[in-house]
């Protein structure tokens, strides 16, 4: 009995002495922060998987897969060419009308090809920008440079394929026509990137974007010269800027013909301008047009 009272006194007394006065436990002094991962070069990526994805799209079922985004401008021209020259044999410059037309409708056909597929960038990419790792710049970058290579490629075939079959009699400079390809891909640049936002916040815009589109074929020199255009219509004509570009690229297999009517800073000025108030609202209000 006195053994049993004993023990219960030593357990109380533990009880006693392992009991502590309970302490508030403070947070420590450093908080842990949210680590987020970022991958290196992550717009590289996208822009570099948005272009295998062109590729892959561009007649990606048609046996050839990339070769015909090229052949099929390529064959294009070539028969538009060939048809004209067998109409006109006499041309208003040079001697051969094969090249003379060339020199206008390989800038204009780059031009009006690449501003269109700019101009659908986000429409084209719509489903990859939910993607966080995907913005609209990426979608738009790798627009550019897929196109720009692609009709570079189709310009030096073309190029190439008349000088080499025909005698043409021109003087070609290579810095001049490089001049006038980086003047026709930079203003599609800025229009199509002006056109990108425009297309997304008015849908009217574009129908009457194609309505305008349809006589520019006629009143971008490609048939005639500028110079033989009569006043006060020449006056007029001046102010699209295509006339400067066709003009560039023909005073750049005509060494003999001037252009002094062409104005390399009308034309950058304008694409740069067109340029930078397309991007900015891209900017501004690309959420709101992915989102709509």
């Amino acid at each position: 009995m006195r053994e049993s009272n004993f023990m219960s006194q030593i357990s109380e007394s533990a009880n006693e002495d392992v009991q502590l006065p309970h302490k508030k436990i403070s947070a420590p002094p450093h908080e842990l922060k949210e680590v987020r991962l970022h991958r290196r070069f992550a717009s590289l990526r996208a822009i570099s998987a948005l272009i295998l994805r062109e590729m892959q799209t561009s007649h990606g079922r048609a046996s050839g897969g990339y070769l015909w985004a090229i052949a099929e401008p390529v064959g294009g021209i070539a028969l538009l060419t060939l048809i004209f020259s067998a109409g006109f044999r006499t041309p208003p410059m040079g001697t051969n009308f094969a090249i003379f037309y060339a020199t206008g409708i390989v800038p204009f056909m780059a031009y009006l090809d690449m501003s269109g597929k700019v101009a659908n960038s986000i429409r084209y990419s719509k489903p990859l920008l939910a993607y966080p790792a995907v913005t609209f710049a990426d979608a738009l970058v790798a627009r550019i440079l897929f196109n720009t290579i692609t009709h570079i490629i189709v310009a030096s075939l073309i190029f190439t394929g008349i000088c080499w079959v025909m005698e043409t009699r021109t003087d070609p400079q290579f810095d001049q026509i490089a001049l006038g390809m980086v003047m026709a891909l930079l203003l599609a640049t800025a229009v199509g990137a002006m056109n990108c936002f425009l297309f997304e916040a008015f849908t009217w815009w574009q129908p009457i974007w194609s309505i305008l589109m349809k006589p520019l074929f006629l009143v971008s020199c490609i048939f005639f010269v500028f110079d033989n255009i009569p006043l006060p219509y020449r006056d007029y004509l001046w102010w699209n800027p295509l006339v400067h570009v066709v003009g560039q690229m023909r005073h750049a297999f005509y060494p003999s013909y001037y252009g002094d009517y062409i104005s390399y800073m009308y034309v950058f000025g304008l694409s740069l301008g067109i340029l930078a108030l397309g991007l900015a609202l891209l900017v501004r209000y690309h959420r709101d047009l992915q989102n709509s």
